[in-house]
């Protein structure tokens, strides 16, 4: 009797809570630690992909410092003070190279994580979450090596002018340049991060559009510490993105947040019966 006194939302909610509850710890963190290895061993395969390939990829790096070093009248060549600093160099370009190749696997490993606390019909979004959490982390690597990292140095290296020579080594290249690709690629996947916060219903949109001025502040922040420059123009363009992914992630967590869905299927429901 008292379960059929009980609110649907209610009986929705305890079913749910069996079926997560349905996995010991034991048995979460076993398939945590399948999952760790599986990830590991795809990074692995990437990086000696990669490291196979280290050189061919560090000319396309590059690129954008020989670009600024002829722009300002200067050879556009790197050095190296140490012996090992080329094998160095191949080990860290194959590591995140690796991890570039490796990012569709990676992506696949997480989904499969959560995966058993999502509804039946949920599950089919696994390829729309791949290709958009793929495209985001590609496409933001491809914005911080097209757009923010040619325009960073540009403005570094402009400021030595005509008597300072530069006389940079590919150890410090390297590091400046994997730290903001690397960087940016990851604070792409903000929507994806945001959207699961959201399905779990830890977020919703109301709460982030309230709080949209303290996200903004964030952003300047983030983009002060990774941009490797301190003039706003290079903040501002390394922030506006995740501006724009913010204000985008709102409308996808109000879309997955589970009070909405409740509220549109049962709406739907309601249609098919008028029907």
């Amino acid at each position: 009797m008292p379960e059929l006194l009980a609110d649907p939302e209610e009986k929705q909610a305890q079913r749910i809570e069996r079926a997560m509850g349905s996995m010991s710890l034991l048995q979460h963190l076993e398939e945590l630690r399948k999952r760790v290895i599986f990830s590991a061993a795809s990074v692995a395969v990437g990086f000696g992909i990669a490291w196979w390939k280290w050189e061919p990829i560090f000319d396309e790096m590059q690129k954008p410092v020989q670009a600024a070093l002829k722009s300002h009248g200067w050879p556009p060549e790197l050095g190296y003070l140490g012996a090992t600093d080329v094998f160095n160099i191949g080990l860290k370009i194959g590591l995140i190279a690796g991890i570039f190749l490796a990012c569709p696997f990676l992506l696949y490993q997480v989904w499969s994580f959560i995966s058993p606390g999502l509804y039946k019909n949920e599950k089919k979004f696994l390829l729309p979450f791949l290709f958009m959490a793929v495209g985001l982390f590609v496409g933001g690597g491809l914005f911080g090596f097209k757009i923010v990292f040619p325009v960073a140095l540009d403005f570094l290296i402009g400021q030595g002018g005509t008597k300072l020579k530069p006389m940079l080594t590919i150890t410090d290249y390297t590091d400046l340049f994997l730290t903001v690709i690397l960087g940016i690629a990851l604070t792409f996947e903000l929507p994806i991060i945001l959207g699961f916060a959201g399905a779990m219903g830890i977020v919703n949109a109301k709460f982030l559009f309230k709080h949209i001025r303290g996200a903004v502040l964030i952003f300047f922040v983030i983009a002060a510490i990774l941009t490797p420059t301190t003039d706003i123009m290079n903040m501002t363009i390394y922030a506006a993105p995740m501006v724009i992914l913010y204000i985008g992630s709102i409308g996808i967590v109000w879309l997955v947040h589970p009070r909405n869905r409740r509220e549109r299927a049962k709406k739907k429901k309601d249609e098919d019966k008028t029907e």
